[in-house]
């Protein structure tokens, strides 16, 4: 059997945990294991793939990023791409196509399997919005360097009596500012879910004053919406292949900064943590379940299970169809919002 993989989107910590999990095991049944380069954008015109070896594979577990490149090409936004896609893995003599990414690469992989393509697909996102799975490949590491972060800017913000805004990934669900603003200890946390005002953040903040506390760390993630911040479907900002606008560029956190200084006065200051959240090597739970994912889906791979991935429930891994998992985002429960309010 050929087995292929792709990784697509951006990249994150565990991919290669997750690859080698796919081409250990495939190459030790003595199955063909090949790398297609760049994510979709690797399967459009005439297409390249690499053949991995067991060398290949060697050693990149610790390996942040993903040793087959990524992209954000979309090939359902290409005149001619779907069928390109089709064609090359033809050519390539593909049996089945192993994809690991988030929303954008499943629904070009549930489109796929549609069309009677063999393709399973692995959940990788770093903000854990994919629906069906209580884990997805990054969103561990992502959340230990924000709460890093937040340790770290904790005792400048003290010592200079600051309002520190740390922005954070989180286009339109707030997991990885929820779980790193608890673990860091945030004293107030801003997620698309649940929408507050400006004046809210103040008197927060102003309440916080009155208590006695003159510094805070507030975490915003980067995809929330404000009165005086801007929507993310502002005009002007540039848009990836699939339609999303490049929030990084909204500078969320250096305006609500702005605003916070403006309205109470306290000197404030914004951390734009941006792609050190996608850097480095991956951790100990993101290794050990990406490596879990990743043969769960060569098992689906060699069973012939096209259409389907392996998501994690409950502590186990269990299936699902691909296109039921990228129906629908996972937002963060009020529950959990709530919680992190308590300790506001």
């Amino acid at each position: 059997m050929r087995v292929a993989l792709l990784t697509g989107g951006g990249d994150c910590p565990g991919l290669n945990a997750a690859i080698r999990a796919v081409a250990r095991p495939a190459l030790a049944a003595h199955h063909t294991v090949l790398g297609i380069p760049n994510g979709w954008a690797g399967l459009i015109g005439h297409g390249e793939i690499n053949e991995l070896t067991r060398r290949a594979v060697s050693g990149i577990l610790a390996v942040g990023g993903t040793m087959l490149g990524s992209s954000r090409t979309n090939p359902m936004k290409i005149e001619g791409g779907r069928e390109q896609v089709r064609a090359n893995l033809e050519r390539f003599g593909v049996d089945v196509l192993v994809t690991i990414g988030g929303d954008d690469t499943l629904s070009v992989a549930a489109w796929l399997a549609e069309q009677g393509t063999a393709v399973v697909g692995v959940p990788k996102t770093m903000d854990n919005d994919l629906s069906a799975t209580d884990y997805c490949i990054g969103f561990d590491s992502a959340v230990a360097i924000v709460t890093e972060a937040l340790d770290r800017l904790h005792t400048t913000a003290a010592s200079h009596h600051r309002v520190m805004v740390v922005e954070v990934m989180g286009r339109d669900t707030g997991w990885v500012a929820v779980m790193g603003g608890l673990a860091g200890g945030a004293d107030m946390i801003v997620i698309p879910e649940f929408p507050v005002s400006v004046a809210e953040v103040v008197d927060h903040l102003e309440a916080r004053r009155e208590q006695g506390s003159d510094f805070s760390i507030i975490v915003v993630s980067e995809g929330v919406e404000m009165e005086g911040l801007g929507r993310k479907d502002e005009e002007g900002i540039a848009r990836d292949a699939f339609g999303h606008v490049q929030l990084g560029r909204r500078g969320v956190g250096e305006r609500l900064a702005s605003l916070i200084e403006g309205r109470t006065g306290l000197e404030t200051r914004a951390t734009v943590l941006g792609h050190t959240q996608r850097g480095g090597s991956p951790t100990a739970y993101d290794r050990i379940w990406a490596t879990r994912v990743g043969d769960a889906a060569f098992r689906l791979a060699v069973e012939g299970a096209a259409g389907m991935m392996p998501v994690v429930r409950g502590g186990t891994v269990e299936t699902a169809r691909i296109a039921d998992v990228v129906r629908e985002q996972r937002r963060v429960p009020r529950e959990l919002y709530e919680l992190a309010q308590v300790f506001y």
